[in-house]
């Protein structure tokens, strides 16, 4: 189960501890844990980074360290200690034993977020996957306490102890929620499948959380999406109809927000979310112009774009969505090698930009089908039905030449066509 952070009737005092090996800027993600400790309700009391070339295996931080943390807690009335790691039980047990504070680490505290923000019944599924794959590793025993084995009539035998009945249901737990899932899946698969045959094409909303994702697609669609300053406001995808300046009407769907470091069990568990960007036409990769993390930004959502397309390498066209112009102070660089230099400077809050957004996304969108009218003579009827599979047949009408029809196709199948086009 979820610890509760998300009670707004007693706002929890959290202590925020790291260990730098190196391996990443600890200052940023401490920012970050910060930010992430606030959203889910507490209140940072105190930040503690130490500096070691591994992490302790027994306690995470040195023993020196540990001691600290305890006086502090015991000073300074803490009620969680939270981890800018993935902690193992052992790690959890042992700082609980010496600071006599309950113990989280980073995931724990993302899937705490993510339970309290999902809203749909496939976003809850997905946070309990998420939770329930977390929490099945990490599952320990404290002994004879946790056995069903006893003294007198009825209880001799091998019995099982609590923790393998615990193992057991999660385990039948997970296999349930991914079967639902694999439900979700394929209703979505079909959505696809129709919006392709009508020709309805796709932009995807994508970026780092609290970027201005949900502001921009109200702005654009009057969505009504909620929108707050804080990290993952909102987990469901949205998808709205959006009209560009030439009159054509595409689809836009809004995403989860990525950060850095994302659990591995919510990228698997969210996976079948972030791959509608995958069936998108256009990617608007929206970041926070006034952070001056926008680039680190930038990089991990791509590289987590890049696990969700086969062979690691985004093959849908990427518009670079500087969002929060207004505010930013210095806006970054953005000489940097983005994909063709497709970059827009924009401010969801207050509209400035978003025409020329309008403009680039008419652009970037690949031109695959056409509107055109054909006239087919009597034994070739049958191309009507290739048409009206893979296409749309506006309206037909026999006449003496033939079948006559205005209908919108692939543009490779009407080349295989072209001398029946009138």
């Amino acid at each position: 189960m979820p610890f509760d952070l998300m009670n707004e009737e007693k706002q929890e005092t959290a202590l925020l501890i790291s260990v730098d090996t190196g391996e990443f800027d600890s200052d940023v993600s401490m920012r970050e844990l910060c930010e992430l400790a606030e959203t889910a309700g507490a209140r940072v009391a105190a930040q503690m980074i130490q500096k070691r070339d591994t992490v302790e295996s027994a306690t995470y931080v040195g023993k020196g360290r540990l001691s600290e943390i305890a006086e502090f807690c015991k000073n300074n009335e803490v009620d969680v200690i939270i981890a800018d790691g993935e902690l193992s039980p052992v790690q959890v047990r042992n700082i609980e034993d010496e600071a006599d504070t309950r113990v989280i680490d980073r995931t724990t505290l993302i899937l705490d977020i993510f339970a309290g923000r999902a809203q749909s019944k496939e976003g809850k599924l997905q946070v309990e996957l998420a939770q329930l794959k977390y929490a099945l590793p990490r599952l320990t025993g404290k002994g004879a306490s946790l056995s069903r084995l006893g003294g007198g009539i009825g209880t001799r035998g091998p019995g099982e102890t609590k923790l393998e009945t615990d193992r057991r249901h999660i385990r039948r737990r997970i296999q349930y929620i991914r079967e639902e899932l694999d439900d979700v899946e394929r209703r979505r698969n079909m959505q696809h499948k129709r919006r392709k045959k009508n020709g309805v094409q796709v932009a995807a909303i994508v970026g780092y959380t609290n970027a201005g994702k949900s502001t921009l697609m109200n702005q654009l669609t009057d969505a009504g999406v909620l929108q707050e300053d804080k990290l993952f406001a909102t987990l469901d995808p949205t998808a709205r109809k959006l009209y560009l300046p030439n009159g054509q009407q595409i689809m836009i769907v809004d995403t989860v927000g990525f950060i850095s470091r994302l659990p591995h069990q919510l990228v698997d568990a969210f996976r079948s979310t972030l791959e509608e960007a995958t069936y998108a036409d256009v990617i608007l990769n929206v970041c926070d112009a006034s952070s001056e993390e926008c680039h680190n930004h930038i990089k991990t959502t791509n590289d987590i774009l890049a696990s969700l397309f086969d062979g690691g390498v985004v093959d849908v066209p990427v518009i670079h969505v500087f969002n929060k112009c207004d505010i930013a102070k210095n806006l970054p660089d953005i000489t940097y090698p983005y994909n063709d230099n497709q970059y827009v400077k924009i401010s969801a809050k207050t509209g400035m930009g978003l025409d020329n957004l309008m403009l680039a996304v008419e652009k970037a969108l690949p031109q695959t089908r056409k509107r055109v009218n054909l006239l087919l003579p009597f034994d070739k009827v049958n191309i009507a039905a290739k048409i009206r599979n893979d296409g749309v047949i506006h309206s037909e009408e026999y006449v003496p030449q033939g079948l006559f029809l205005d209908c919108t196709a692939e543009i490779s199948f009407l080349d295989t066509i072209k001398d029946y086009i009138v």
